[in-house]
């Protein structure tokens, strides 16, 4: 868990938003095997979803986490969601099955 603090902005310069949106379409279409480009739109499909776009900046002045990974599920559950984790074919889900794992067995180790 996450909290980042900082006086919000909201950002309407149209080349500032037509980047982000071109960086975040591609960081999210990478997967696929078939991705998504915001070039290959037509420029009025484009121009008429940018205008419905509203962009926020956030500059980050303090920054609090808490690490979470399912300590306060029953343990079936948990494991579980370790299970469920491994399945998916990304990174990131099995470094988060990893760290579910590693909180299960500290827990474990720690009550014997």
């Amino acid at each position: 868990m996450a909290h980042a603090h900082g006086a919000a902005r909201a950002v309407e310069d149209r080349q500032w938003l037509f980047d982000m949106l071109r960086r975040l379409t591609e960081a999210h279409e990478a997967p696929r095997s078939l991705p998504w480009a915001v070039a290959g739109a037509p420029a009025p499909f484009i121009d008429k979803m940018m205008r419905a776009i509203v962009g926020i900046e956030i500059p980050i002045d303090r920054l609090e986490g808490k690490l979470k990974a399912s300590q306060d599920e029953a343990m079936p559950d948990r494991l579980g969601t370790v299970r469920g984790l491994r399945e998916q074919a990304c990174d990131a889900a099995r470094a988060m099955a990893a760290l579910v794992k590693n909180a299960i067995d500290v827990e474990g180790s720690s009550s014997s």
